[in-house]
C-alpha cells in the first residue's frame, strides 16, 4: 500500500497479496485465519506470495475477526477544532446518544499525528473496538483505504474525497444547502450576492462555493459574482466582509460558508453603519447558538439524522453507493436576511424540524433525506 501521511515505507497489504496471488481478500483472509476452506494448491500460491511481498497480516484486525467488542473508535483531533470543531462536537453527541439504539457504545482516542495510522492500528490491537467512525475527512486522507485494506468497519463523516464511487459515507449537502441561501436572498429582493468562504483546497469548503455559484446561475445572477476568502478567525473575516462591501452594489448581501466567517460579515456591515436585513443580507452555515443569538439567518446541518445514518452504515457490509446518506441542511431565516421591518404577527424564522426550503437540483448518491416530490405536493 502506498505511504500515507505518517507513514514512513510502503506496506504490503492484503489487497496486494490478492493480487498477486490471483485470488480474492476474502481468500487471502481464509488463508491466514480458516486454511482449512482453501485448496492446497491455492493456499501453498498465497503463502508464496505473502513471504515475497512481506506481508505481515494485521494482529488488531485478526483479533477483531475473534471477538466483538460492540464498540466503535472516533478520533478526537484538536487539529480540526478550528474550522469544523463544534459541528463535530454535536455530532459526537449525537452518536453517543444514539448509540445505545443499536447496542454498541464509542470510545473515543486521541491521533497519533506523526504516524496516523499506527495510533489505529494500535486501539485496534487492544480489542476495545470494532472499527471506526471518522469524524472528519479531507483530501489525501489514507485511512479509509487502510481500513478497507484492513477488513476493519467503518463509517465517515463526510465524503471520501478522493473516491466520489466509494460509499460509507454520510454528509450534510453543502452545495444543494447554499443554492436554498441563494433561492432564499432572491426571494426577499436582494440584488446581488455576494460570497465569504474558506482559502481554496478545504472540500467541504469548496462543495459550498459551488452551491452558491450554481444558485447565482439558476437565478440569472451569475455575472454579479464577487467572493473574498477567509480563515476562520473572526479578525480576518471581518476584514475580508469589509473589502466585498466596498465592492458591493446596494441591495446586495454576503453569503458565508460558516457561522464565524457571517459573524465577521455582520461586523462589518456595521462597522459601515448599515444594518444587517435592511440594507445587507447576511447568511451563515451550521446555525449555531450565537446565530440564534445575533438574529443570523444560517443553514442547520441534521447532526441527529446523520448519527443515526452512520450507525446504520458502520454497521453494513460493502461499498457501494447505497451505503451512503447525503442529507439536506434546513434554513433557518431570522432577521438578518429581513429587508423591511415584519410586524408582530409574523414570524422570520422556519423551524430547523420543517422540510428544507426546496428539494435537491441534483439527483443525490443514495439514501437522502430529501422530500419526494409527492411529499412537498
Amino acid at each position: 500500500m502506498a505511504s500515507g501521511p505518517g507513514q514512513s515505507r510502503d506496506r504490503a497489504t492484503i489487497i496486494d497479496v490478492a493480487a498477486a496471488a490471483g485470488v480474492s481478500r476474502q481468500t487471502v483472509s481464509n488463508a491466514l485465519n480458516n486454511p482449512d476452506r482453501v485448496a492446497p494448491g491455492t493456499l501453498m500460491r498465497v503463502h508464496r506470495e505473502i513471504e515475497r511481498l512481506g506481508f505481515s497480516p494485521n494482529a488488531a484486525a485478526q483479533q477483531l475477526r475473534r471477538r466483538k467488542a460492540s464498540a466503535y473508535g472516533f478520533e478526537v483531533n484538536p487539529s480540526g477544532a478550528g474550522k469544523m470543531g463544534h459541528i463535530l462536537d454535536g455530532f459526537l453527541v449525537e452518536l453517543t446518544v444514539a448509540a445505545p439504539d443499536h447496542s454498541c457504545h464509542l470510545v473515543t482516542f486521541a491521533p497519533n499525528l506523526s504516524r496516523l495510522l499506527d495510533g489505529y492500528d494500535r486501539i485496534l490491537s487492544t480489542g476495545l473496538v470494532d472499527g471506526f467512525v471518522l469524524g472528519d475527512t479531507r483530501h489525501d486522507d489514507p485511512r479509509p483505504a487502510w481500513l478497507l485494506a484492513n477488513e476493519v468497519p467503518f463509517v465517515t463523516f463526510g465524503r471520501i474525497w478522493d473516491n466520489p464511487e466509494m460509499g460509507r459515507w454520510v454528509d450534510v449537502d453543502g452545495r444543494a444547502g447554499m443554492e436554498v441561501a441563494v433561492e432564499h436572498l432572491v426571494a426577499q429582493g436582494y440584488t446581488a450576492i455576494a460570497y465569504l468562504g474558506w482559502p481554496d483546497g478545504s472540500p467541504v469548503g469548496d462543495d459550498r462555493r459551488r452551491g452558491w455559484l450554481s444558485g447565482l446561475a439558476d437565478a440569472g445572477l451569475a455575472d454579479t459574482a464577487i467572493a473574498e476568502e477567509a480563515v476562520q478567525d473572526l479578525t480576518v473575516a471581518t476584514a475580508a466582509a469589509e473589502r466585498l462591501l466596498d465592492r458591493l452594489p446596494s441591495g446586495g448581501a454576503i453569503l458565508c460558508a460558516s457561522d464565524l466567517l457571517a459573524l465577521g460579515a455582520l461586523r462589518a456591515v456595521r462597522n459601515h453603519g448599515l444594518e444587517p436585513g435592511r440594507d445587507v443580507g447576511v447568511v451563515g452555515f451550521d446555525d449555531s447558538d450565537v446565530a440564534e443569538a445575533l438574529q443570523l439567518t444560517s443553514l442547520r446541518q441534521p447532526l441527529q439524522d446523520a448519527a443515526a445514518e452512520a450507525w446504520r452504515i458502520v454497521h453494513a457490509k460493502g461499498t457501494d453507493l447505497s451505503l451512503t446518506a447525503l442529507l439536506a441542511p434546513t434554513l433557518t431565516v431570522r432577521a438578518s436576511t429581513t429587508p423591511t421591518p415584519q410586524s408582530p404577527n409574523e414570524s422570520p424564522t422556519q423551524s430547523p424540524n420543517q422540510s428544507p426550503v426546496h428539494p435537491p437540483r441534483r439527483p443525490p448518491l443514495g439514501r437522502t433525506a430529501y422530500p419526494s416530490l409527492e411529499e412537498q405536493q
